[in-house]
This record gives structure tokens, sequence and C-alpha cells, in this order.
């Protein structure tokens, strides 16, 4: 029998390797080496959420953070949602990731992770974290910060949608998460041609910090887009 999309995912992560150079300051870390755990956390997560064959619409954020996907190996996934929603406890890391608190509330208020993960794949195109070395240490960086780091993680970013498609992904509409994130999404996929339509949503971080009073005008937004493709 065929593998299912969980143990194809975990296939994928495990195998995740990023050798390339980066420009000076910027630097890769992978989860999936630093940590033990966080490949049996994300195997077993996988393993509870997507044990099937079935099709799912794709999401896509920038880069994991460092506190959230960072450590979990599961994108928009803290510590504290690992365990209170998903059920599975981390021992080694315990971290708190705005971005998850957000995708967490859409997540309850769409029906729970079992109905939502059964519908949604998330994942980003650069699916490793990046830093930025500065004054005071190692802050987190997305992959458009800099034109040269764009430029030297783009061949990564183009074979890395091209594998999560080949998951069983629904190309016919996928969701971008921000609208900064889009543009470039944009210019791969008019070279590639990966999706028929773009759904671009807010970044959960930017709501959180920017527009946490009207949050729930935003979770309703991401409920009626992602209701209307189903």
């Amino acid at each position: 029998m065929s593998k299912s999309i969980g143990e194809k995912i975990v296939e994928f992560n495990r195998n995740l390797i990023f050798s390339d150079s980066l420009p000076t300051d910027f630097n890769v870390l992978n989860p999936f080496f630093d940590n033990p755990e966080t490949l049996t956390v994300m195997t077993k997560f996988y393993q509870k959420f997507y044990n099937d064959h079935n099709q799912r619409k794709f999401i896509i954020g920038i880069n994991p953070s460092r506190h959230g996907a960072g450590v979990t190996g599961v994108p928009f996934t803290d510590t504290k949602r690992l365990e209170s929603v998903c059920g599975i406890e981390m021992k080694s890391a315990h971290t708190h990731e705005i971005s998850s608190l957000f995708l967490y509330e859409v997540i309850h208020q769409f029906g729970g992770p079992e109905i939502f993960y059964k519908e949604f794949y998330i994942n980003s195109p650069f699916p490793l974290a990046i830093t930025r070395r500065n004054l005071r240490g190692a802050i987190n960086a997305n992959y458009y910060d800099d034109k040269n780091l764009f430029e030297a993680v783009k061949p990564f970013m183009i074979q890395s949608l091209r594998d999560h498609i080949s998951l069983g992904l629904d190309t016919s509409e996928v969701f971008i998460l921000g609208k900064k994130n889009a543009v470039f999404i944009d210019k791969i996929n008019s070279q590639e041609k990966f999706f028929d339509k773009m759904t671009v949503l807010e970044h959960p971080r930017y709501i959180q910090q920017y527009k946490s009073k009207e949050k729930q005008l935003y979770i309703d937004k991401y409920l009626i887009a992602l209701n209307k493709a189903l």
C-alpha cells in the first residue's frame, strides 16, 4: 500500500538539508538535526493528523520561527499548542509563539485540529528557520529580508514547493500568509506555474502585533476564505 501523506511529510522533514552558502550574518537552523525530540514530536503529529491519503489545500507561511516550527518541527505550532491542543508533549523545550496563538484560534473556531488538518497542510517555501546576527545575538529573519539572501535560497524554495506539492496537495488554490510573502511567491509561481489561484491573508504575527484589537475580524476573514475553498 502507498505511504500516507503523513509518512511522506515525515520523510521530507527527515531529509531536509540546506548546504548552500548564505550572505554574511545569516544562518539556517535545522530543528530536525539540532534536537532529537523534535523528530519524535513531529513524527507523532503527522501520524496523528495526516495518517491518510486525503488531498489537502496548501497554506504557505514564510519560514519557521525559532520558537515555533524551529523547535517543534510543526509549522505555526509552539510547544504550548502542541501539548494543549494537539495532545503531544515536548519535554526538552518550552516555547510560546504569537503566530501560533493566532493560528490555533482559527483552528479552534474552524472545528478543532482533527477537522482543520484533515483539510489543510501548512508549510513554508523555505522550511527551515533563518536567523540573522546582530549586536544582541541572533534574531529571526525572513527569506525576503535581504535581496542576496532571497537569491541564495530561491532554488531551494522552488524545489521545496515542488516537493510539498508532490505529497498530493490540491493546487487549484493556495493560501499565502503575509502580503510581502505573496509578492515573492507570485514571482516564483509566474515562473513555475505551481498554483492556479493565490489567496493572500494577513500574516498571524502582523495581526497579533498590530491588529490585536480587531483579531476576530481577521479570524473571520481566514474562516471565510478557508471554508469557501472546500
